[in-house]
């Protein structure tokens, strides 16, 4: 035999799919890279939805690559994801609204009432993100799962940061 490896079908099929993989992981750094950088000029700019639009593309090429998922997992993902995110957002509105009544001048009942709606809607929140988990551990690994709340929030710091101009709090890149 000659000194070329030999490679059945199904293990340069193999090789082949890790590289495209690699490469698609590459492509999407390279992506979130400029959205992150871009989002910062367009900030500044009145059309809140192209930013929200960008903001959410760079969102999701930021996580996709900090979680490593495969693309059959994104498929899967990112619809759990957003509509989690979703209701998420407005159980959190409708406890931003609560407080910023509370800042009011109130009775003693509807203060109570306040706090009793508050507990509820962080109930609420609480089993959401305990259905979630159970969902998305069907599409993703526990440890994925695990690290999603960790680099969500590094996503919206690093956003945050760019936004302000300046990277004081620093960057684990």
């Amino acid at each position: 035999m000659g000194c070329g490896r030999k490679y059945s079908t199904k293990q340069r099929h193999r090789r082949m799919v890790v590289k495209q993989e690699k490469l698609m992981k590459k492509i999407l750094l390279v992506h979130a890279v400029f959205l992150l950088f871009g989002i910062s000029a367009f900030a500044q700019k009145p059309n809140t939805e192209y930013d929200k639009e960008k903001l959410e593309a760079a969102r999701v090429a930021f996580i996709t690559n900090r979680l490593d998922l495969k693309p059959e997992q994104a498929e899967k993902f990112w619809p759990l994801f957003n509509q989690y995110n979703e209701e998420r957002t407005k159980m959190m509105d409708k406890v931003s609204n609560l407080n910023k009544e509370s800042m009011q001048e109130l009775t003693e009942t509807r203060a109570k009432e306040i706090i009793q709606k508050r507990f509820s809607i962080q109930q609420q929140l609480l089993d959401r993100e305990k259905n979630f988990m159970e969902e998305i551990t069907k599409v993703i690994s526990p440890q994925q799962a695990i690290k999603l709340g960790g680099v969500n929030r590094e996503f919206t710091r690093q956003v945050y940061q760019r936004h302000r101009g300046g990277r004081e709090g620093g960057s684990k890149d």
